[in-house]
């Protein structure tokens, strides 16, 4: 029982340490990548259960702000391959282990 209750307190200080969002790869401009790890902040914290909900809402404004045919993936433990637009491209976390990936492609 102890091991347990000090697994979740080492697990929360865990997410806790790592709150702020970590990027891994991108290739966009400055604003555009600003614009972007703003809106998946907010999203994740908007829909902190749902991550369907949080990769539509940041699909939607990408889409009115920087044109359509963008696609977003939220989740803990994938992986990808994807073929992008160049200068279109993020991969961050948040969380601890939430990963978010965002691109446009044509």
């Amino acid at each position: 029982m102890a091991e347990t209750v000090d697994g979740k307190k080492d697990e929360a200080d865990y997410k806790r340490l790592h709150s702020f969002p970590l990027i891994r790869h991108t290739d966009m401009s400055e604003e555009m990548r600003v614009e972007a790890m703003e809106l998946c902040v907010t999203a994740c914290e908007k829909f902190v259960t749902n991550n369907e909900s949080a990769a539509k809402m940041i699909k939607e404004s990408m889409d009115k702000k920087f044109g359509s045919s963008w696609h977003v993936v939220i989740g803990e433990g994938f992986g990808f391959e994807i073929t992008h637009e160049v200068k279109n491209l993020l991969y961050m976390f948040f969380g601890g282990g939430l990963a978010v990936c965002v691109w446009k492609c044509s």
